[in-house]
């Protein structure tokens, strides 16, 4: 009898997560709900999903979408926004989340404010000027590109310079694109790019990578960042995120690019256009040789209708005739040979500059494991020179002091008193020792 009661009590997970979710719908009728979008996705559907964040917590949201259309703004990541909403449960996966019946903008996200405070501040200054922006190299020697060498932007760059300008040479700049501190090591590798530019042989800098949130992207937005591509002695190329991804660096940027893969598109624009230029002179030369020869075949027949009488001068004429026109076929095809060796010269003089890209590829091998020993030196230096600093603002820090037998007096706003006229009889006072604190009432003072 236990096991057919205990057998009555099983329930499936399709009847767990339905009776879950009826009981929230029904704990929690529609509530207004506060909070920062992030990871917002349109879905082809029309549907919104995102997720609706604080300082401690967050939750997913849905927005079907008859409720989306009737939005009277663009919903964008980083907006702060007061949410109607039905708390629910999602059966299918047992996700916790909000079915969205109405949004109202209450101001922009802390870090959008921040983005828009920084960039009203560098404009101000003239950084984003037009004026100061250089135009790209039409025929670069080499790029720079700064960026993760584990990133996606970084392939992207690649496939499309393999695909446009094959023969162009790419010297990367590894560096971090997101997590904290990202921002002023991009800055640090950018400054490190542009003093090697002469040595490396470079003439434009790629600063890339893939989309994402906007704290995904945060480390674009570092005024350290923006400052160091403003003083790059090359000319920066921007390519951040997606088409709707605005950053900071994109605007110091000499040129702004929608995507990584846009980016290594106008770096090797003049090289592609290069490319279609030789096809479509190719084909000029052809139909000119074609029109000369044509030109040249009429002539020789009207010079033949002439030749009519006498007999003796027709049949000379004639004769002349077709030693000119053999004299004629046969220096149009030794024409023709020329022309065809020399573009077949032009064709392997082409192949010949296409790059060995297993040789560069060890080499690139070679200088990353140099530049890793190189840094590991240097943070093994940093780190040495850290702890003597340390050492040395431990013995004078104020506790230090303290610790020999000085006291601080305060009085009982927090002003520390450093005359005894700085307070009076009855007032109270505390005095801060090596270890602990007292508390005490003037009795009487002396100057």
């Amino acid at each position: 009898m236990n096991n057919g009661r205990d057998q009555d009590r099983i329930l499936s997970v399709s009847t767990l997560n339905r009776l879950a979710r009826e009981t929230l719908e029904a704990r929690f009728p529609l509530l207004w709900v506060s909070g920062e979008i992030s990871n917002l996705t349109r879905a082809p559907s029309g549907h919104l999903y995102f997720t609706l964040k604080d300082a401690q917590a967050q939750v997913r949201c849905t927005m079907w979408r008859n409720r989306a259309q009737l939005l009277p703004f663009r919903l964008e990541n980083g907006m702060r926004v007061d949410a109607r909403a039905l708390v629910t449960l999602y059966e299918a996966r047992g996700d916790f989340q909000l079915g969205i019946e109405a949004l109202r903008q209450t101001g922009q996200g802390n870090l959008f404010e921040t983005f828009l405070r920084l960039k009203e501040k560098l404009a101000g200054e003239g950084l984003f000027d037009a004026a100061l922006k250089r135009e790209l190299p039409h025929y670069p020697r080499r790029i720079g590109v700064v960026t993760s060498p584990a990133a996606a932007a970084w392939q992207d760059v690649l496939a499309a310079l393999r695909r446009r300008a094959p023969h162009m040479e790419v010297v990367l700049y590894p560096a971090p694109v997101q997590g904290e501190g990202a921002g002023v090591r991009l800055a640090n590798t950018v400054r490190k790019a542009s003093e090697r530019a002469l040595e490396d042989g470079i003439d434009l800098l790629l600063v890339v990578r893939g989309g994402g949130s906007i704290e995904d992207l945060w480390a674009f937005n570092d005024e350290t960042l923006a400052r160091a591509i403003r003083a790059c002695e090359v000319p920066v190329v921007s390519g951040v995120g997606h088409e709707t991804d605005f950053t900071i660096a994109d605007f110091a940027a000499d040129v702004r690019a929608a995507t990584p893969t846009g980016a290594a598109e106008l770096a090797s624009a003049g090289y592609h256009a290069a490319r279609g230029r030789l096809a479509m002179l190719e084909q000029t030369l052809s139909g000119t040789m074609q029109r000369r020869m044509h030109t040249l075949a009429q002539r020789l027949d009207r010079a033949a209708l002439r030749l009519v009488h006498p007999r003796e001068r027709l049949a000379q004429a004639q004769e002349r005739s077709e030693r000119l026109g053999v004299r004629l076929a046969a220096a149009m095809a030794r024409r023709m040979e020329r022309l065809t060796a020399g573009q077949r010269m032009l064709r392997l003089r082409l192949e010949a500059r296409r790059p060995d890209i297993r040789r560069e590829m060890e080499r690139c091998a070679r200088a990353a494991r140099r530049l890793g020993q190189a840094g590991e030196n240097l943070l093994q230096r940093r780190t040495e020179r850290l702890a003597a600093l340390s050492a040395h603002l431990q013995h004078l820090a104020p506790q230090a002091v303290l610790a020999r037998g000085y006291s601080i007096t305060r009085d009982a706003e927090g002003r520390i008193l450093r005359s005894a006229t700085e307070t009076d009889v009855g007032k109270a006072v505390s005095v801060e020792l090596a270890n602990g604190r007292l508390r005490a009432t003037v009795n009487s003072t002396e100057a």
